[in-house]
């Protein structure tokens, strides 16, 4: 298994690589640029270059993730902007740095009357801005957390709206533990009827990146707060052995989002490790 977790590119794109390499991981995950912000930001295009060079050196898994104010459901013309010029450089910076692509969350339910208005949008933006981009890296859609029947928390959603878009080849998904748990997309005991239907669905052909959270609270919470992954959520570790021992993820990397306030991710790599490594 790939484990890893979100490390800070304080020092650099290489100094984040190399942060995960002295952790024991096989994977990280790394914000492109202020994760507060918008704004575009200069690639370092020999800082880039060195860390993808020292990723392929070191067989390391890299992946980002969008600045949190990231949305793809803007609703005004000057956020959309905004927005579509900050993920494009997300995904040239991503792109540099060999990663596979640039997690993005789902997007918001913008109308209570009318679902599909969240829909119609999120597939114009992700059009607009994948029809400027040719790189190798793609968007990663991950699912919600919300409580059960809010938009972004079920695999039919994740996998429609990527076939409705222009150049759906551009497009993977990320899978949260936690989000999915919170959400009830995942119960704890029913993984088996969840990869079946992610399987028939074609969701799991396209997964790139597992986000790898215990939750804070039980299933269908709606709640997104993230626990260590052993012995500290809802989640069991029972229940995430039916998760690990699915042949087909065993090269996708899980990246940690835990407190590392309460465990830090260093020894919880070691953990996660010694029990499914």
């Amino acid at each position: 298994m790939n484990f890893g977790s979100h490390v800070s590119i304080r020092d650099g794109y290489l100094g984040a690589a190399k942060k995960a390499v002295s952790m024991n991981a096989s994977a990280f995950q790394y914000f492109p640029k202020n994760p507060r912000s918008l704004s575009v930001k200069a690639v370092s295009k020999d800082d880039a270059a060195l860390c993808k060079e020292f990723c392929e050196k070191n067989n390391l898994i890299s992946v980002s993730h969008s600045p949190y104010p990231t949305n793809l459901t803007p609703t005004s013309s000057s956020k959309r902007k905004q927005i579509v010029q900050s993920l494009l450089n997300d995904l040239e910076i991503t792109n540099a740095c060999g990663s596979l692509g640039v997690v993005v969350h789902f997007g918001k339910e913008i109308s209570q009357n009318d679902p599909l208005v969240s829909y119609r949008l999120m597939i114009e933006v992700l059009n607009e801005i994948l029809g400027q981009w040719d790189g190798e890296c793609k968007i990663l859609l991950e699912n919600n957390a919300g409580k059960p029947g809010t938009i972004g928390t079920t695999l039919e959603e994740l996998v429609q709206i990527r076939q409705l878009c222009d150049e759906p080849e551009k497009i993977g998904f990320c899978f949260d533990t936690c989000h999915a748990f919170a959400s009830g997309l995942w119960s704890g005991e029913d993984w088996g009827e969840v990869w079946n239907k992610g399987t028939e669905l074609g969701y799991f052909e396209q997964l790139e990146v597992v986000h790898f959270n215990n939750s804070k609270y039980e299933s269908g919470s709606g709640k997104d707060r993230h626990a260590n992954i052993i012995d500290h959520g809802y989640i069991t570790g029972d229940q995430f052995d039916q998760l690990l021992s699915t042949p087909q993820l065993k090269d996708i990397p899980f990246i940690l989002e835990t407190p590392k306030e309460m465990v830090p991710h260093q020894k919880e790599i070691a953990l996660l490790q010694e029990r499914w490594g």
